[in-house]
């Protein structure tokens, strides 16, 4: 049932947006009812149901529904097999089975279908659609299959053509020229435009050609489903295709609608029930299947409307125009219908479309759906675009990049992606090239190491080794080979420990097996220079040469040089972002007492215009222990340079952390001491100037070690934090 809830809202969106998506409509179903070989009353039923019933019942608020231009290949040929009664029953029992594929919420599955599925599908109805129309347009007659109608195609047109093809090629040419008119012209929707100006046409000119045929009383329909006496396993085939290809088309329709507007999403197991309920009456009255029609369904759309009130009225005005003025549509040329119908199926081969699967590396998908749709039908052109994208996601997630390479007077052997039974053979290749005797490393960037993978690996380790050879295994991420040499494998992810990345990690946890003597080439920073070089500098080249002209921080960041603490992990900025100073203690030495610190003030807020100055101080703090004990013997700099935290020392104002007081003094005074040394950047006058002026804001930041935290203090408050439960406002 439909609850209009803003009258307003469809008396000023919905009923001009229904009026045009009728005035679409009326002619698609005449054209599609006459390439399907049906009863040109058949598609205005259809059409009808489509907008009523459908609409009222389906899942999707702006989807429009009606006869469907996927199916006219497979309703002509089975018009052919079972003739009209018949096949309205065929179309009745796929709408039952529709009706129960909705009830069993399997629906959703067509999210999961690729565009270039959906894309490759339309671009083939439309394909088909040309192929069949144009020998209307050419004054012939459309074959049973587009490989004939390919193969007919070149004598057709080069034969004799009458005033029917004419008036198809006349229809063609205004539906081109209609949108480079003016605007004011345009407001009457092109198809309408071309179908009245040729039926006009060649009334005038008393032109004598096939025109539409339609039953003297059109309420009074006498069509009523038959079922077969005999060939019942024919009939349940025909039943099953029908309605797969017609659900199949109707949700992919309402998956490409959802991303046309912002409005509710679709409903999809419920817009399956509400199509098989609109084809078991659509066949009932004696129409053509339903499905879910893009091309209404985006006209729909641009036109404005904002509810399913529009589908609905569309089909309220089709029956009101069909009973009122069934006079005037005997008029209009069949040929008319087929060039209307060679424009949309054109239309349907989107460029754009092709464009976008291009660059995402699926156009074969879309070339092979839409093949598979012209040569055989949508149903299988749709699985045989799913079959494929199956096989390519099975690619791209068994896929392992595998390569040898000199590493100076060593090897290095490269392994990346997934290596699975399906890499051995390849790996083994690779391993091959490896000659004897050598120090090799041995580099694993996996996500998944399956068991014939780890004991090729393990054998050629074990073997190499034997041989005299020496392997390092460098396993970067999840350890799956950690205890090859043991054969004792990781299986699961979640057996493995959780791995950080390597710029992030310390470097004793991703190196410590092979630490050298201090001093000798190779020891950790050359180790961490050359993994840099391996790995991190093609990424951070790019956004680096756009900083080698020059700096603008947006903070001073001054903290303690404690190697704990690594400003850009916890800010979680890069290059370019903080202009950092780190010494013992985080401190500010008052004003005069540290030129160096005066420099910094300088150049950071005079020359570079920070934005902020943070003073950052941490957990466990070394110098904070010694303020607070007494600097060690034989450091008698340090004990001068503590002189400066001093004031910190000595501060009464009680703070907190989280909203309690912290046990540790060592973290009392180190939360002191940010409060104090944010009070001495205040005592320098450009400092206080900036601020004054509302150019600057100071912070003080705490960094809790051991429970990586980082925690706040805004405005010389002297409670700290955590910046989970701080909120920045606009300004």
């Amino acid at each position: 049932m439909v609850i209009i809830k803003k009258p307003l809202a469809v008396l000023r969106h919905d009923l001009p947006a229904s009026l045009v998506v009728f005035l679409v409509a009326v002619p698609l179903s005449l054209g599609i009812a006459l390439a399907s070989g049906a009863p040109i009353v058949a598609g205005l039923i259809a059409a009808v149901v489509g907008g009523v019933v459908a609409g009222a019942l389906g899942g999707s608020a702006l989807q429009v529904s009606g006869p469907a231009a996927g199916l006219t290949v497979i309703m002509a040929e089975t018009i052919a097999t079972f003739g009209w009664a018949t096949t309205c029953a065929i179309t009745v029992v796929a709408g039952a089975l529709q009706i129960l594929l909705g009830l069993s919420r399997i629906a959703r599955a067509a999210l999961a279908i690729s565009p270039a599925i959906v894309h490759g599908m339309l671009a083939g109805i439309g394909v088909t659609i040309v192929l069949g129309q144009l020998h209307v347009v050419l004054g012939g007659t459309a074959q049973s299959s587009a490989l004939k109608n390919i193969a007919e195609l070149p004598a057709q047109i080069v034969g004799h053509h009458d005033t029917a093809a004419l008036i198809g090629v006349l229809t063609i040419g205004v539906l081109l020229l209609w949108p480079r008119l003016p605007e004011s012209v345009r407001k009457v929707p092109g198809p309408l435009a071309a179908i009245a100006l040729v039926t006009v046409l060649s009334v005038a000119a008393g032109m004598t050609l096939p025109r539409v045929d339609l039953p003297g009383d059109l309420l009074n329909i006498r069509f009523a489903p038959e079922f077969p006496d005999a060939g019942w396993g024919a009939f349940a085939v025909a039943v099953i295709t029908i309605a797969l290809i017609a659900s199949v088309e109707s949700l992919l329709s309402a998956v490409a609608v959802d991303k046309m507007h912002t409005g509710p999403r679709s409903n999809l197991d419920r817009e399956l029930i509400g199509q098989g309920a609109a084809n078991m009456t659509s066949g009932a009255l004696g129409g053509l299947p339903v499905t879910g029609v893009i091309v209404r369904s985006s006209t729909n759309v641009a036109a404005g409307a904002r509810t399913r009130v529009s589908a609905i009225l569309h089909g309220v005005w089709i029956l009101v125009f069909v009973a009122a003025f069934a006079g005037l549509i005997q008029n209009i040329p069949l040929a008319a219908l087929a060039g209307l119908l060679v424009h949309v199926g054109a239309k349907l081969v989107n460029p754009g479309h092709m464009r976008q699967v291009l660059k995402h590396g699926d156009l074969g998908l879309y070339l092979v759906t839409l093949a598979g749709v012209v040569v055989f039908d949508l149903l299988t052109g749709v699985l045989l675009g799913i079959a494929l994208s199956v096989l390519l996601m099975l690619r791209r997630t068994v896929w392992s990049g595998i390569h040898a390479e000199r590493d100076g007077d060593d090897w290095r052997v490269v392994v990346e992606g997934v290596l699975t039974f399906l890499s051995v053979p390849r790996l083994s290749r690779v391993l091959a090239t490896v000659p004897d005797g050598a120090k090799v490393t041995l580099e694993l960037v996996v996500d998944y190491l399956d068991h014939a993978a780890f004991e090729s690996l393990s054998n050629w380790q074990q073997a190499y080794e034997r041989s005299g050879g020496q392997v390092t295994v460098d396993e970067i991420g999840h350890p799956w080979f950690a205890n090859g040499k043991s054969g004792d494998p990781t299986l699961t992810r979640t057996a493995a420990m959780r791995s950080v990345p390597r710029f992030l990690a310390p470097w004793s946890d991703w190196q410590a097996k092979d630490i050298e003597v201090p001093g000798q080439r190779g020891g950790p920073t050359l180790r961490g220079a050359t993994e840099f070089q391996r790995r991190t500098a093609a990424l951070m080249q790019p956004a680096l040469s756009k900083l080698a002209g020059g700096q603008s921080p947006h903070t001073l960041f001054i903290t303690c040089g404690d190697a704990r603490i690594v400003p850009n992990m916890i800010t979680t900025s890069g290059p370019g972002d903080l202009f950092t100073v780190r010494n013992i203690g985080n401190l500010v030495p008052a004003r005069r007492a540290d030129p160096s610190m005066g420099a910094t003030v300088e150049f950071a807020v005079g020359v570079l215009k920070v934005r902020e100055i943070v003073v950052c101080g941490h957990s466990g703090c070394g110098a904070m222990q010694a303020l607070a004990t007494g600097a060690p013997d034989g450091a008698p700099m340090l004990a001068s340079w503590l002189r400066h935290a001093e004031p910190s020392a000595n501060r009464k104002v009680a703070v907190t952390l989280d909203g309690e007081r912290p046990e540790s003094e060592v973290n009392r005074l180190a939360l002191q001491n940010v409060l104090q040394q944010l009070e001495h950047l205040r005592h320098y006058p450009l400092i206080a100037e900036a601020e004054a002026r509302g150019e600057l804001h100071l912070t003080g930041m705490y960094f809790d070690v051991g429970a990586a935290q980082v925690y706040l203090s805004d405005d010389e408050s002297p409670a700290f934090t955590p910046v989970g439960a701080v909120t920045t406002s606009g300004g």
